[in-house]
């Protein structure tokens, strides 16, 4: 390689020290001069006996973490054991490999299958021996891959599924340091492009420093004193940081944020030159001279050098002589300024490299100097030191000229003599935005989604407390900026939330209620465990329409009114009114009343939201049509052209007014098995016109008879309720229009679907059979088996269902089907009738990707050209793994009916109430104002119609309840139980034993208990 490509980006870092979890707060200790060494925490003592050592007070004096037993092995998919039995050098290797790749704002899927290396300067922390100590070892299967140190590597390589070199480095005290320069030499030889290096370093027992006690490496005084004449020794130190390389060229080109670049590295050894451990100052200088060499920069050029700077009596006479050597023969003419990391947290040896290094380049990144600790006169080992070399010991700007990059270099020596030194450079300017692109673009949506994930509910609560506490520090993020960047630089996971907001304050808002384990009527909260199964769109017939159904989205989505306008188009010939006044209620329009206005414009409405959908990457499996709807489905299939579907649908709809005034249908809450019993008496007068699901069905016939059949149904207790229309589809009537219907398909040109078509008039897939005028005369005949269809569909897989209409009028009868098979299937809406808009149909996405779909919100993003920002890191929920596996948790109360609780449950029927009514509130409709908690809390004994809850919600506040409280929940449960004390007290009574939560609901479905009126509106609206 040559020109840019010999440089090596650092785009990514993590970094993790005693009260340090980041790159951040590690810069505030930096420029403030803050130090981490105390001594070994009482805690992680106790239970041992008390040290007799005289050296016992300088081996527990250090920088050392209050705990290293926690780890989240949930996250990482372990067991207890296997978590247990890992060295916490482990653990603490993949969190911060983890860390290094979201501050690098990679996904970490974007990782999965290339050949990247990763390469870990280690070594154990003694929890071996503690292990053998303990016994522990004695049947543990998992103890000989805890204690591997090349495991550290290896694992890490699993984690992300990568392919390059897994390597651990042990060199010593420079073993990290020479890790990352091993990486370096694999970016520039071509072997790889990326490379994940760090290195850890762990004390399990202090009293392992008593072999560097007796040499006297360990200071008395408890401190490092680098380059000071009070130089006594190191105090070891605990942490760990790990970076993410990338060859600058390839940052560059994908816009990678770019903290340094290093511009040369060397390794070498002292051989013979010194005894060991003594250092060797020519050995060292020739590792700074090596590194300078391929750099290609002059050495007076480089301001700084963090220095190795153990303290120790021998260790920093002899760096400060290999530097002069160094002076010697290149020349240099100015005073360096050097410093040492071990000031603030402690030498922490394997990782004391990497540790610099990172210090290092944040202070090229900052243009600051930053103040070693403890220095006030210069080791009298150093004759002259402040001739070639100053120590900072305040924070102060860079000393280099302006125009001339910010150089730095950066030393890690080893006890056994292996050397290594790095050069590091300024970042090249990123691309300056141009004033234009600072504002949106056209179409930029006012509503953006923020989506959250974590492995566990309370991770995702941290991520949003996170979150709120990044973005109310910081006024220029950007609902933009940190939606883009949680789309694009994070992995996502199985417990999701969405935030829909229009500004700062009402995602700030968000967050803050997803933090608390509630949420809003703009928040949509979901679980996906695995594979959501196959994606089948669902297109109603009619009855899902209303005034004005289209007139927001045709504003609001470019994607919808370019589906309509092409409707609109292919309908033309067919029409005398016009489609886009219709869906969009301007004055004039045909009346929304007439069927052949009504059918053409729900064909069009679902046309264009299936176009929507798939723009967002949904993309269907299967499609199935209800009546009319299967035209719709059809066409989105690919099994009729646009200009086909439109004529069909506007001759088929224009036929159906001829047998007005003629018949009628009326919805029946009951099985198919008890209408096709009573149909008996009735024999070619009345049929069923079609089956929705297990107590959803429709009859149609002539007028009389279903006024007889109506009686006899209410002589059963059976709900029956006429349809308002004054046709009678799919019975003996259409017969009379046959010659017609044949008539007006005959012209069709129906091909092979792209999309697997489900026929709901033979009940199965599509097969051979094509869909010409036969078909369709068919499909206003016959019954329409919907539920037979959604059945088998569920039966195969489950599934997603979303029902693409302009309002769902088929979902409860689906989620019913769920229930009755006990199946884990999803149904999910589009737009809601009163609404509309393009937050409508963004929460129906949202309640998708929660379930597991794959949606691409990324398009949203666009027009606003957002920023490339940093996101906190990821919240580790951690738990004790300490020698012994901590006892598992006991057996879930729930676990009957759980999908894993989102909530502090509730545990009394006014917290009960209480959790009701604000998720009611947060899923009400569009329609009239939204009332607040309180608002229904005042009110707990009226039903949900009466407090005015749409039917088409139902099956949304049944989503949410069991998103808060991991119980499942039937999808009418809210008819069931229809006032919120009612439904609270059957809440309660699934979540707490039965003595605890009053007297019990009946589990029935009484006519008492389904007497909504708008729970037969769903049905009937579920055929036509």
């Amino acid at each position: 390689m040559s020109g840019p490509a010999t440089g090596i980006a650092v785009i990514g870092m993590s970094c993790r020290f005693p009260a340090v979890s980041g790159p951040a707060e590690f810069w505030r200790l930096l420029v403030e001069g803050r130090s981490t060494v105390g001594t070994f925490p009482a805690q992680r003592a106790a239970g041992a006996p008390a040290p007799v050592h005289p050296d016992a007070g300088t081996l527990r004096a250090g920088s050392f973490f209050d705990a290293i037993d926690g780890f989240d092995a949930e996250f990482f998919g372990l067991d207890a054991a296997e978590a247990a039995a890992m060295d916490p050098v482990q653990r603490l290797g993949l969190e911060l490999a983890w860390e290094a790749v979201e501050d690098a704002r990679v996904p970490a899927g974007a990782l999965a299958g290339r050949e990247i290396d990763v390469v870990v300067g280690s070594a154990s922390s003694g929890y071996d021996l503690l292990r053998r100590e303990s016994g522990s070892d004695r049947d543990d299967h998992h103890a000989a891959l805890g204690s591997a140190g090349a495991l550290i590597a290896n694992r890490i390589s699993s984690l992300f599924d990568v392919r390059g070199m897994s390597y651990c480095a042990d060199s010593g005290q420079s073993s990290s340091l020479v890790a990352l320069a091993l990486g370096c030499d694999r970016i520039r030889s071509g072997a790889v492009d990326t490379v994940l290096a760090g290195g850890v370093g762990l004390i399990a027992d202090p009293e392992s420093g008593l072999g560097l006690a007796n040499m006297g490496a360990l200071s008395p005084d408890g401190r490092c004193f680098s380059f000071d004449a009070r130089a006594s020794g190191f105090v070891r130190g605990e942490g760990g940081a790990f970076v993410l390389l990338k060859r600058l060229d390839h940052a560059v080109a994908d816009g990678n944020h770019i903290y340094a670049v290093v511009r040369g590295w060397s390794v070498g050894s002292g051989g013979a030159t010194a005894r060991m451990p003594d250092p060797s100052p020519g050995a060292q200088a020739a590792a700074v001279l090596s590194a300078l060499a391929r750099a290609d920069v002059p050495f007076d050029s480089v301001d700084y050098v963090e220095a190795h700077g153990t303290g120790t009596r021998l260790g920093d006479p002899a760096e400060a002589s290999g530097l002069r050597e160094v002076f010697r023969a290149t020349g240099r003419s100015r005073p360096l300024t050097i410093g040492s990391v071990k000031t603030n947290i402690g030498h922490l040896e394997p990782a004391a490299g990497i540790a610099g290094f990172v210090k290092a380049v944040l202070c090229v990144d900052r243009g600051l100097l930053v103040p070693s600790l403890n220095f006030s006169s210069p080791n009298p080992g150093i004759a002259d030191f402040h001739r070639d070399f100053e120590v900072p010991v305040t924070a102060r700007p860079w000393p280099g000229p302006p125009g001339r990059p910010r150089r730095a270099g950066v030393s890690s020596f080893g006890m056994g003599g292996t050397n290594a030194h790095v050069v590091l450079e300024q970042a090249p300017p990123a691309p300056t935005a141009r004033a234009a692109d600072t504002e949106p673009g056209p179409c930029a949506s006012e509503l953006l989604p923020w989506v959250l994930s974590a492995r566990s509910e309370a991770a995702l609560r941290e991520q949003a407390v996170r979150l709120r506490d990044l973005v109310a520090a910081d006024a220029s993020l950007t609902l933009a900026d940190v939606g883009h960047a949680l789309l694009t630089t994070r992995t996502t996971f199985e417990h999701r939330a969405v935030l829909l907001g229009g500004d700062r304050e009402e995602a700030l808002a968000g967050l803050d209620r997803l933090a608390a384990g509630s949420g809003t009527e703009r928040t949509v909260r979901g679980t996906a465990p695995g594979p959501p199964g196959p994606v089948v769109f669902v297109f109603p017939g009619q009855g899902s329409q209303w005034l004005g159904m289209g007139r927001r989205l045709y504003a609001e989505s470019a994607e919808f009114a370019h589906g309509i306008d092409a409707c609109a188009r292919a309908l033309q010939p067919w029409v005398d009114w016009s489609l886009v006044d219709v869906v969009t209620a301007a004055e004039p329009a045909a009346a929304l009343d007439r069927v052949d206005v009504i059918q053409p414009a729900l064909f069009a409405m679902m046309v264009s939201l299936a176009r929507v959908w798939r723009s967002y990457g949904v993309v269907p499996d299967a499609v199935v049509g209800h009546s009319q709807g299967e035209i719709a489905a059809a066409c989105v299939a690919g099994a009729l052209s646009l200009d086909d579907a439109a004529r069909l649908v506007a001759l088929r709809s224009r036929e159906l007014t001829a047998l007005a005034g003629t018949g009628g249908m009326s919805a029946v809450s009951a099985s198919p098995a008890w209408v096709r019993e009573r149909l008996r008496q009735w024999p070619g007068r009345l049929s069923t016109a079609a089956v929705n699901g297990p107590a959803s069905v429709v009859v149609s016939g002539d007028d009389e008879a279903l006024e007889l059949f109506a009686a006899r149904a209410a002589e059963e207790d059976v709900r029956v309720r006429r349809v308002k229309v004054d046709y009678a589809s799919h019975s003996h009537h259409v017969e009379r229009i046959r010659e017609r219907l044949l008539t007006a398909a005959s012209d069709l040109a129906p091909r092979p679907p792209e999309v697997e078509f489900w026929s709901t008039v033979t009940g199965g897939p599509l097969g051979t059979r094509p869909l010409d005028g036969a078909y369709w005369y068919d499909n206003l005949r016959s019954t329409v088996r919907f539920g037979e269809v959604v059945e088998h569909l569920m039966r195969a897989g489950a599934g997603v269902f979303v029902e693409v209409s302009p309002h769902p009028v088929l979902e409860v009868a689906m989620a019913e089907t769920a229930d009755a098979l006990a199946v884990a299937s999803t149904t999910v809406g589009s737009l809601h009738k009163e609404d509309g808009s393009q937050a409508d149909l963004l929460a129906s996405l949202a309640e998708a990707h929660v379930r597991g779909v794959p949606v691409d919100f990324t398009g949203l993003f666009t027009p606003h050209r957002p920023r490339r920002v940093a996101l906190p890191a990821y919240a580790f929920q951690r738990r004790r793994y300490w020698l012994t596996p901590p006892d598992e948790p006991g057996p879930d109360p729930r676990a009957d009916g759980a999908t894993g609780a989102a909530t502090d449950l509730p545990d009394s029927e006014p917290a009960a109430l209480g959790l009701v009514c604000a998720e009611a509130s947060a899923a009400w409709g569009a329609k009239g104002p939204r009332p607040t908690a309180g608002d229904l809390a005042a009110r707990p004994d009226s039903t949900f119609k009466d407090l005015g809850l749409e039917s088409s919600t139902a099956v949304r506040l049944r989503n949410r309840l069991t998103a808060a409280t991991g119980v499942r929940l039937p999808a009418t449960v809210a008819f069931s139980h229809p006032t919120p004390r009612r439904l609270a007290r059957h809440l309660l009574s699934l979540l707490t034993p039965p003595a605890a939560a009053g007297p019990a609901e009946p589990e029935g479905t009484s006519q008492e208990d389904r007497s909504d009126d708008e729970l037969y509106a769903l049905i009937e609206r579920g055929y036509v």
